[in-house]
């Protein structure tokens, strides 16, 4: 069936950069959103100052207005949603839940656009999980909406394979692009009807939950790949992190090797590719490191900073 997007009536939620793409990809098909709601302005840095999320910066760029509900539950905010009468709404990473009210008012429904290949990673981290874990692949899937978390049914999924040594950060990027290549490819023939949905398979899901900074300290006891994987999983939020004495460290890059030796967060060696620590299985070369308050320096440059003498990595 063929359908006209000229008079389509959108919404579009999101926050971070990840979102941006997917809403450059509405405006690319001529699917200008009456409106972008997106998190309230946070404070970040050092100074604390108050920022507008990636997704604000852009619909301001684009003449889109913007809403920031504190709550999906404010009743103004449902006021403004229904007074739009939107066909569509579009929702990309926007780090709050939708209500069953909200969900129910588009024609066409709520539309996900969620960075993994559902039902594995449902929930707030998935490009963190998929890396942590040590998936070989992952994806897009263009879900429809319900009040699950990521539980609703999918129209259509779109895979990459994840690089070796690849980043949150990287992987995010790449995603960010995908998921508007496949609201490009697909999201036409699904509100005409020629894409059906599949259920999801619910004795295989796995969930990626909100990320804590705590999460990110590094475990020596854990194996040197595995702790490779965490740090690349927590780059660049919020960073994986060990302590050394009184300090907490950043490290930033690193990769395993199969040394055998010692106990747990022992410093084996220092060379020129960088500081070698022992692991609950094997050694973990680090490679960039940034102490609080500094910028990031090579490990060779953070080990002439510091005296390690009797000092272990915990």
């Amino acid at each position: 069936m063929n359908i006209s997007l000229n008079d389509f009536r959108v919404l579009f939620a999101g926050t971070p950069t990840f979102s941006v793409p997917s809403l450059n990809a509405l405006i690319e098909m001529g699917l200008n959103p009456k409106a972008v709601i997106t998190q309230p302005d946070r404070r970040a840095g050092r100074g604390k100052i108050l920022k507008k999320s990636p997704v604000k910066i852009f619909a301001e760029d684009h003449a889109i207005p913007v809403w920031q509900p504190t709550s999906m539950s404010d009743s103004s905010l449902l006021h403004e949603i229904k007074s739009i009468k939107p066909d569509l709404i579009v929702v990309a990473a926007y780090g709050m839940l939708l209500p069953k009210i909200i969900l129910g008012i588009p024609k066409y429904g709520c539309l996900n656009v969620h960075a993994s290949l559902l039902p594995k990673w449902r929930g707030a981290s998935p490009i963190q999980s998929a890396i942590l874990y040590g998936d070989t692949y992952t994806g897009i899937s263009l879900m429809k909406m319900e009040e699950g978390l990521d539980s609703g049914p999918v129209f259509s999924q779109h895979q990459l394979k994840i690089a070796p040594y690849e980043t949150a950060d990287e992987l995010n990027n790449r995603l960010a692009e995908l998921g508007a290549h496949a609201l490009l490819e697909n999201l036409s023939s699904i509100l005409s009807g020629d894409i059906s949905f599949d259920k999801q398979d619910t004795k295989t899901v796995t969930i990626a939950k909100k990320i804590k900074k705590a999460d990110a300290r590094i475990d020596w006891k854990q194996s040197a790949d595995y702790i490779a994987r965490h740090i690349r999983a927590y780059n660049s939020y919020p960073g994986a992190y060990f302590c050394l004495g009184d300090e907490c460290i950043k490290c930033w890059m690193a990769v395993s090797s199969n040394h055998q030796s010692q106990i747990p967060g022992k410093i084996i060696k220092i060379t020129k590719s960088g500081i070698e620590v022992a692991c609950g299985q094997g050694s973990l070369i680090m490679e960039v490191v940034q102490r609080p308050g500094k910028n990031k320096v090579t490990a060779i440059e953070f080990s002439r900073q510091v005296d390690f003498e009797g000092l272990d990595f915990t």
